[in-house]
C-alpha cells in the first residue's frame, strides 16, 4: 500500500474527478483523515472480483486454516467427547 497515492480527506475532495480518472485507469488511491487511512478508491473490477470471492467462501473459505494447531488424535478425543453427550 506504500506505492498506492494517498490524499487528505480535503485534497481528495479537490481531487475527485483525478482520483476517479486513476480508478478508471486500474490504480487504487487511499483517503486520509488526520494521516489515518479511512478509505479507499479501487477499480471497479477489483472491487467485484473481491465481491465474488467473499461470497464463494462462505464458512467453507476457513477449511483447513486450523491445520496444525491440534494434537494428534484430536479428531477422535473430540468424538468421544461428542458421543458422551449423545
Amino acid at each position: 500500500m506504500s506505492d498506492t497515492p494517498q490524499y487528505g480527506l480535503e485534497q481528495a475532495r479537490a481531487q475527485l474527478p483525478l482520483i476517479a480518472s486513476e480508478a478508471v485507469a486500474g490504480y487504487s488511491s487511499v483517503i486520509t483523515r488526520h494521516g489515518k487511512p479511512v478509505a479507499v478508491v479501487v477499480p471497479v473490477a477489483q472491487w467485484r472480483e473481491e465481491q465474488i470471492r467473499s461470497r464463494q467462501g462462505g464458512v467453507l473459505a476457513l477449511r483447513g486454516s486450523g491445520r496444525g494447531l491440534w494434537p494428534e488424535g484430536a479428531a477422535s478425543a473430540v468424538a468421544q467427547l461428542r458421543d458422551e453427550w449423545a
